[in-house]
């Protein structure tokens, strides 16, 4: 059986494309209310016209903390509650460590990890009051040791352990925190990557998994299921989507 989201509002960050895309348009489909947000108003549009569903859409850089306030709030104002927080926005950055400038890590930061911590900030007290979650967005690189990829990797193991934070601290309340960590996935971010050109392939060879990218509609699925009462025994919970690459 499906579960029905119908009555219920999710605000989903990087919903213009990849991940964030797929489960904005999973939700909708069961029924939810859905505020997309986006840095790119133009992918905002095309994730928008692909649903007849109830969606919205809002362009905001989830690096700002005013702004994460902004699009929580608006979230409210336009559909009464709020039940799911989705921080799914995220951005990678192959490098040597060495060279990297503090700019490319404060952007990777702000936007992997600050944005996901301010958006729950602003987001709880409302999603206490529907007794709602928070699904996050994390990444294997937060389990397993990535080659050229520090800054990224610290950003998805803090996204970890904000969900393992979250969890405890809220333990005696009905929200619940969660967290999925994909290995590779057919989305803009794992097609357009860059890596530096000496870089060694003994070293990155073994991140190539056996089985090949998953889908972004493989990640809406457990996310759905996770947002959804079927879940309601599950919080601080880690979810791996990697096509056995973390324990290969």
């Amino acid at each position: 059986m499906t579960a029905s989201f119908d009555g219920r509002t999710a605000l989903i960050t990087g919903a213009g494309s990849g991940m964030g895309r797929a489960i904005a348009l999973r939700l909708a489909s069961q029924g939810a209310s859905v505020l997309g947000l986006d840095i790119d108003e133009g992918r905002l549009a095309e994730t928008k016209a692909l649903t007849t569903g109830r969606v919205s859409v809002r362009q905001a850089d989830v690096s700002d903390p005013a702004a994460c306030a902004e699009a929580v709030a608006a979230c409210v104002a336009e559909f009464g509650r709020l039940d799911v927080l989705g921080n799914v926005a995220g951005i990678y950055l192959a490098a040597h460590t060495t060279q990297t400038s503090v700019e490319q890590y404060r952007r990777v930061m702000g936007v992997n990890l600050d944005g996901a911590f301010f958006l729950a900030q602003a987001a709880i007290p409302h999603l206490l009051e529907t007794g709602g979650s928070i699904i996050n967005i994390a990444s294997n690189s937060g389990l397993q040791g990535v080659p050229y990829s520090a800054a990224y990797s610290m950003s998805k193991g803090g996204i970890i352990q904000l969900t393992r934070s979250l969890a405890v601290e809220f333990l005696k309340t009905p929200l619940r925190v969660n967290a999925i960590a994909p290995a590779g996935t057919r989305t803009n971010i794992a097609t357009g990557a860059t890596f530096p050109p000496d870089m060694d392939h003994d070293l990155t060879r073994r991140m190539a998994g056996m089985r090949g990218l998953a889908e972004p509609e493989d990640i809406a699925a457990l996310f759905a299921f996770l947002a959804s009462d079927e879940a309601r025994a599950i919080t601080g919970a880690v979810y791996t989507i990697d096509n056995g690459l973390t324990v290969s």
